[in-house]
């Protein structure tokens, strides 16, 4: 019903508010709209509830552009108007343009800006699409032209914005790159790097280095700042960040949504030890014994914590108002726990540290009750060697007919 109440305030055109007030399904238009990331978001929560129920009939489901039941088109449609949106607004080099702004509001990259983070949300979006579009012979052509279009972009990507060691931030109106690491500020950025690999544009080679660059250069013992150096001296016209102290905010802070796309990011990579270092370090629970430092409710996720630059680093601020806990929730369970659904079923492959001896788990999932033992005495990160359910051995995805209810799952690493 949620994603259905959501996908309602749509526009025909595949863009979406930013913000809008729940009641009156209405947002300000002039200030609420034109981040071009918005639009993308709605494929990626169509496509998690598809592979964690199963039921496409949703796909199927009448849903009324901006509330306008004459308007009414089934949630494919909507899914697809978000994917042409972005691609109906490529920029100069012919990626995503960051519009008002993408995730980060304080990049204003300008009207003929064009932002890593979008393009790497696009290649994505374009791949689950694939996923989910039914398979008849009547989308065979549509499916070739996404699998061209996710092509294009991936090239397009890796043309512009892969240097070395990392994935850049970004183009600005003017053409000047965003997140090189020759810039004297703002040179390395968290989110290009975890959404490379999340994404699976990034080759393993490109994965490894870029995380590996952006554990040496952002990470702290309170969590992983969302970029470095922050801006001091050298930011340019739409850097809004600079209006914050250092390693605050957007302005290198430690912002926590971000370290749930790093621990899965860590996690995709096989990195057990380093993805469960990442959750712990910016853990609300993990403070209980050192409250002081944090100064907020040890139960809930806060919007930043600071960094390193400040007077006091490891104090969060702005709780109750984020995104972080179910970010996080997503990085711990398919990353970690390595509980990855599929269209098809479910897939086991845990990331851990490799001090584990293993662990047990209780999952709902699609009407089933399972009992999952992990296995993990030959202490690896990750890695599955075995799956047996209820005793049988089983490869690849544990599909629908597998899974029976009360199922008994022993993965052994």
């Amino acid at each position: 019903e949620r994603i259905l109440d959501i996908a309602a305030t749509q526009f025909p055109d595949g863009s979406a508010y930013h913000q809008y007030q729940p009641l009156t399904k209405r947002g300000n238009f002039d200030v609420g709209s034109g981040f071009n990331d918005d639009p993308l978001w709605l494929i990626f929560g169509v496509a998690a509830y598809v592979k964690e129920t199963g039921d496409l009939s949703i796909l199927s489901e009448s849903v009324p552009f901006d509330n306008d039941e004459s308007k009414a088109q089934p949630l494919m449609e909507h899914l697809r108007r978000s994917f042409h949106y972005t691609v109906d607004h490529l920029g100069p080099h012919g990626l995503p343009l960051i519009g008002r702004a993408d995730w980060n509001d304080c990049l204003r990259l300008g009207a003929a800006g064009e932002s890593s983070f979008v393009a790497m949300q696009l290649y994505l979006a374009l791949r689950l699409l694939d996923e989910l579009m039914p398979n008849k012979p009547e989308n065979d052509e549509y499916r070739v032209y996404l699998r061209q279009k996710a092509e294009e972009q991936k090239a397009l990507i890796n043309q512009h914005f892969w240097e070395d060691d990392r994935f850049r931030r970004g183009y600005s109106e003017q053409g000047s790159i965003i997140g090189s690491k020759n810039d004297p500020e703002a040179s390395m950025w968290l989110n290009p790097q975890s959404w490379a690999v999340i994404s699976g544009l990034a080759t393993p080679e490109q994965a490894e280095k870029a995380m590996q660059t952006a554990f040496e250069q952002l990470n702290t013992p309170f969590g992983v700042e969302i970029m470095a150096p922050c801006y001091k001296q050298h930011a340019f016209d739409g850097a809004n960040m600079l209006l914050f102290n250092p390693t605050t905010k957007e302005n290198g802070g430690i912002f926590c949504q971000i370290q749930g796309w790093a621990i899965l990011a860590e996690a995709l990579l096989g990195h057990g030890d380093r993805a469960f270092q990442y959750f712990t370090e910016s853990c609300p629970a993990a403070y209980n014994d050192r409250a002081e430092l944090r100064e907020a409710e040890p139960y809930v996720h806060t919007q930043f914590i600071e960094g390193h630059e400040t007077p006091q680093p490891g104090r969060a601020h702005v709780h109750w108002l984020t995104g972080t806990a179910s970010t996080v929730m997503v990085g711990c369970v398919e990353g970690i726990l390595g509980l990855r659904p599929t269209p098809e079923g479910l897939v086991i492959s845990p990331a851990i540290p490799a001090s584990w001896d293993g662990f047990t788990m209780d999952k709902s999932f699609r009407g089933k009750r399972l009992h999952i033992v992990v296995d993990n005495t030959a202490h690896h990160e990750s890695g599955v060697k075995q799956v047996l359910v209820n005793g049988t051995e089983v490869s690849g995805v544990l599909t629908d007919a597998v899974l029976t209810d009360g199922a008994e799952i022993k993965v052994i690493m």
